[in-house]
């Protein structure tokens, strides 16, 4: 494992404790440029983790909680006028900072949900004809419900498109489970995190995975993983072009974080379901991980 990977996995550790699964994908969306959606139920440590993470990169962090009621202009900002000059002025809404954490993203209405798709995709916000540049790095963290939960709006796919990686937390083994309800105070961790690395040393590990080669044959392979989820009977919707590239810079990313400056099948294998399993549309009682787990199982690996 890199050393900024291993450094930043300790300390993120020391405060969501018993899941160095999820946050290596975490840091593999981070380090790939992308965002992050996590679909689990409340009170897993979906929170926790964005926190952490800003903490331990010392990067500037906001939280939104997104509600029925929440504009739009709640989260990109709005201009203010004001009387006395007759002048408008932009007020920024909290989407400019470094780690947004848009918190039940599927509680808010589409409408105010759209407001993420341009911060999102062009890393800015236009007002009134105007734009304006978010920071770089500009990371987004969205947790959504399970579509079973009350009050839910269903994230369409556009929206989902926006997200690199998806991945579920889950509940934790008994044994760090106990420890974490013996503490009572995740969140205070976190707060008291020390950061390992800073803003200038994330977008170096950035540069290093543009480095990061992917052989023609393992690309190759993607694309036709993604054929066959064209072409599955049991699929309503497969992974388009877009979504085999959102496979091949994580790929490179988790070499990055792995120690290597090359791509082996091993990368696909792991993150298959991860950047593919809320771009596809399933058949009526199919789950889409499971079909993609067929679809792998299927494919002949590259040597």
């Amino acid at each position: 494992m890199s050393e900024l990977a291993h450094r930043l996995l300790d300390t993120i550790g020391q405060s969501l404790r018993g899941k160095p699964d999820a946050v290596e994908l975490a840091l593999v969306a981070l380090f790939a440029g992308g965002h992050l959606l996590i679909e689990d139920h409340p009170g897993v440590g979906k929170t926790l983790l964005a926190r952490s993470m800003a903490k331990a990169l010392d990067l500037p962090f906001q939280r939104i909680q997104c509600t029925a009621d929440l504009l739009p202009t709640d989260i990109v900002g709005a201009q203010v006028y004001h009387p006395r000059t007759g002048e408008l002025t932009f007020r920024p809404g909290p989407v400019f900072t470094s780690v947004l954490l848009a918190d039940e993203l599927n509680r808010t209405p589409p409408r105010t949900q759209s407001a993420l798709l341009e911060c999102m995709a062009e890393r800015r916000v236009t007002i009134d004809r105007e734009s304006h540049a978010l920071p770089d790095p500009f990371f987004v963290v969205a947790t959504q419900n399970p579509l079973t939960a009350a009050g839910t709006y269903p994230l369409p796919e556009n929206q989902l498109d926006r997200f690199l990686l998806s991945l579920r937390l889950g509940y934790l083994d008994p044994e760090h489970e106990i420890d974490v309800v013996a503490r009572e105070d995740g969140h205070r961790l976190a707060d008291d995190l020390r950061p390992v690395a800073g803003r200038d040393e994330l977008l170096r590990a950035r540069a290093a995975v543009d480095a990061v080669r992917c052989d023609r044959e393992i690309a190759a392979f993607m694309v036709e993983l993604a054929n066959r989820t064209r072409t599955n009977p049991e699929a309503l919707l497969g992974v388009s072009t877009r979504g085999a590239q959102a496979l091949h810079r994580p790929c490179r990313a988790r070499a990055f974080v792995q120690g290597r400056d090359f791509v082996v099948p091993d990368d696909v294998r792991a993150l298959l379901v991860p950047a593919w399993s809320h771009r596809m549309t399933t058949r009526a009682g199919n789950d889409a991980e499971g079909l993609l787990h067929q679809v792998l199982a299927a494919t002949p690996m590259p040597d």
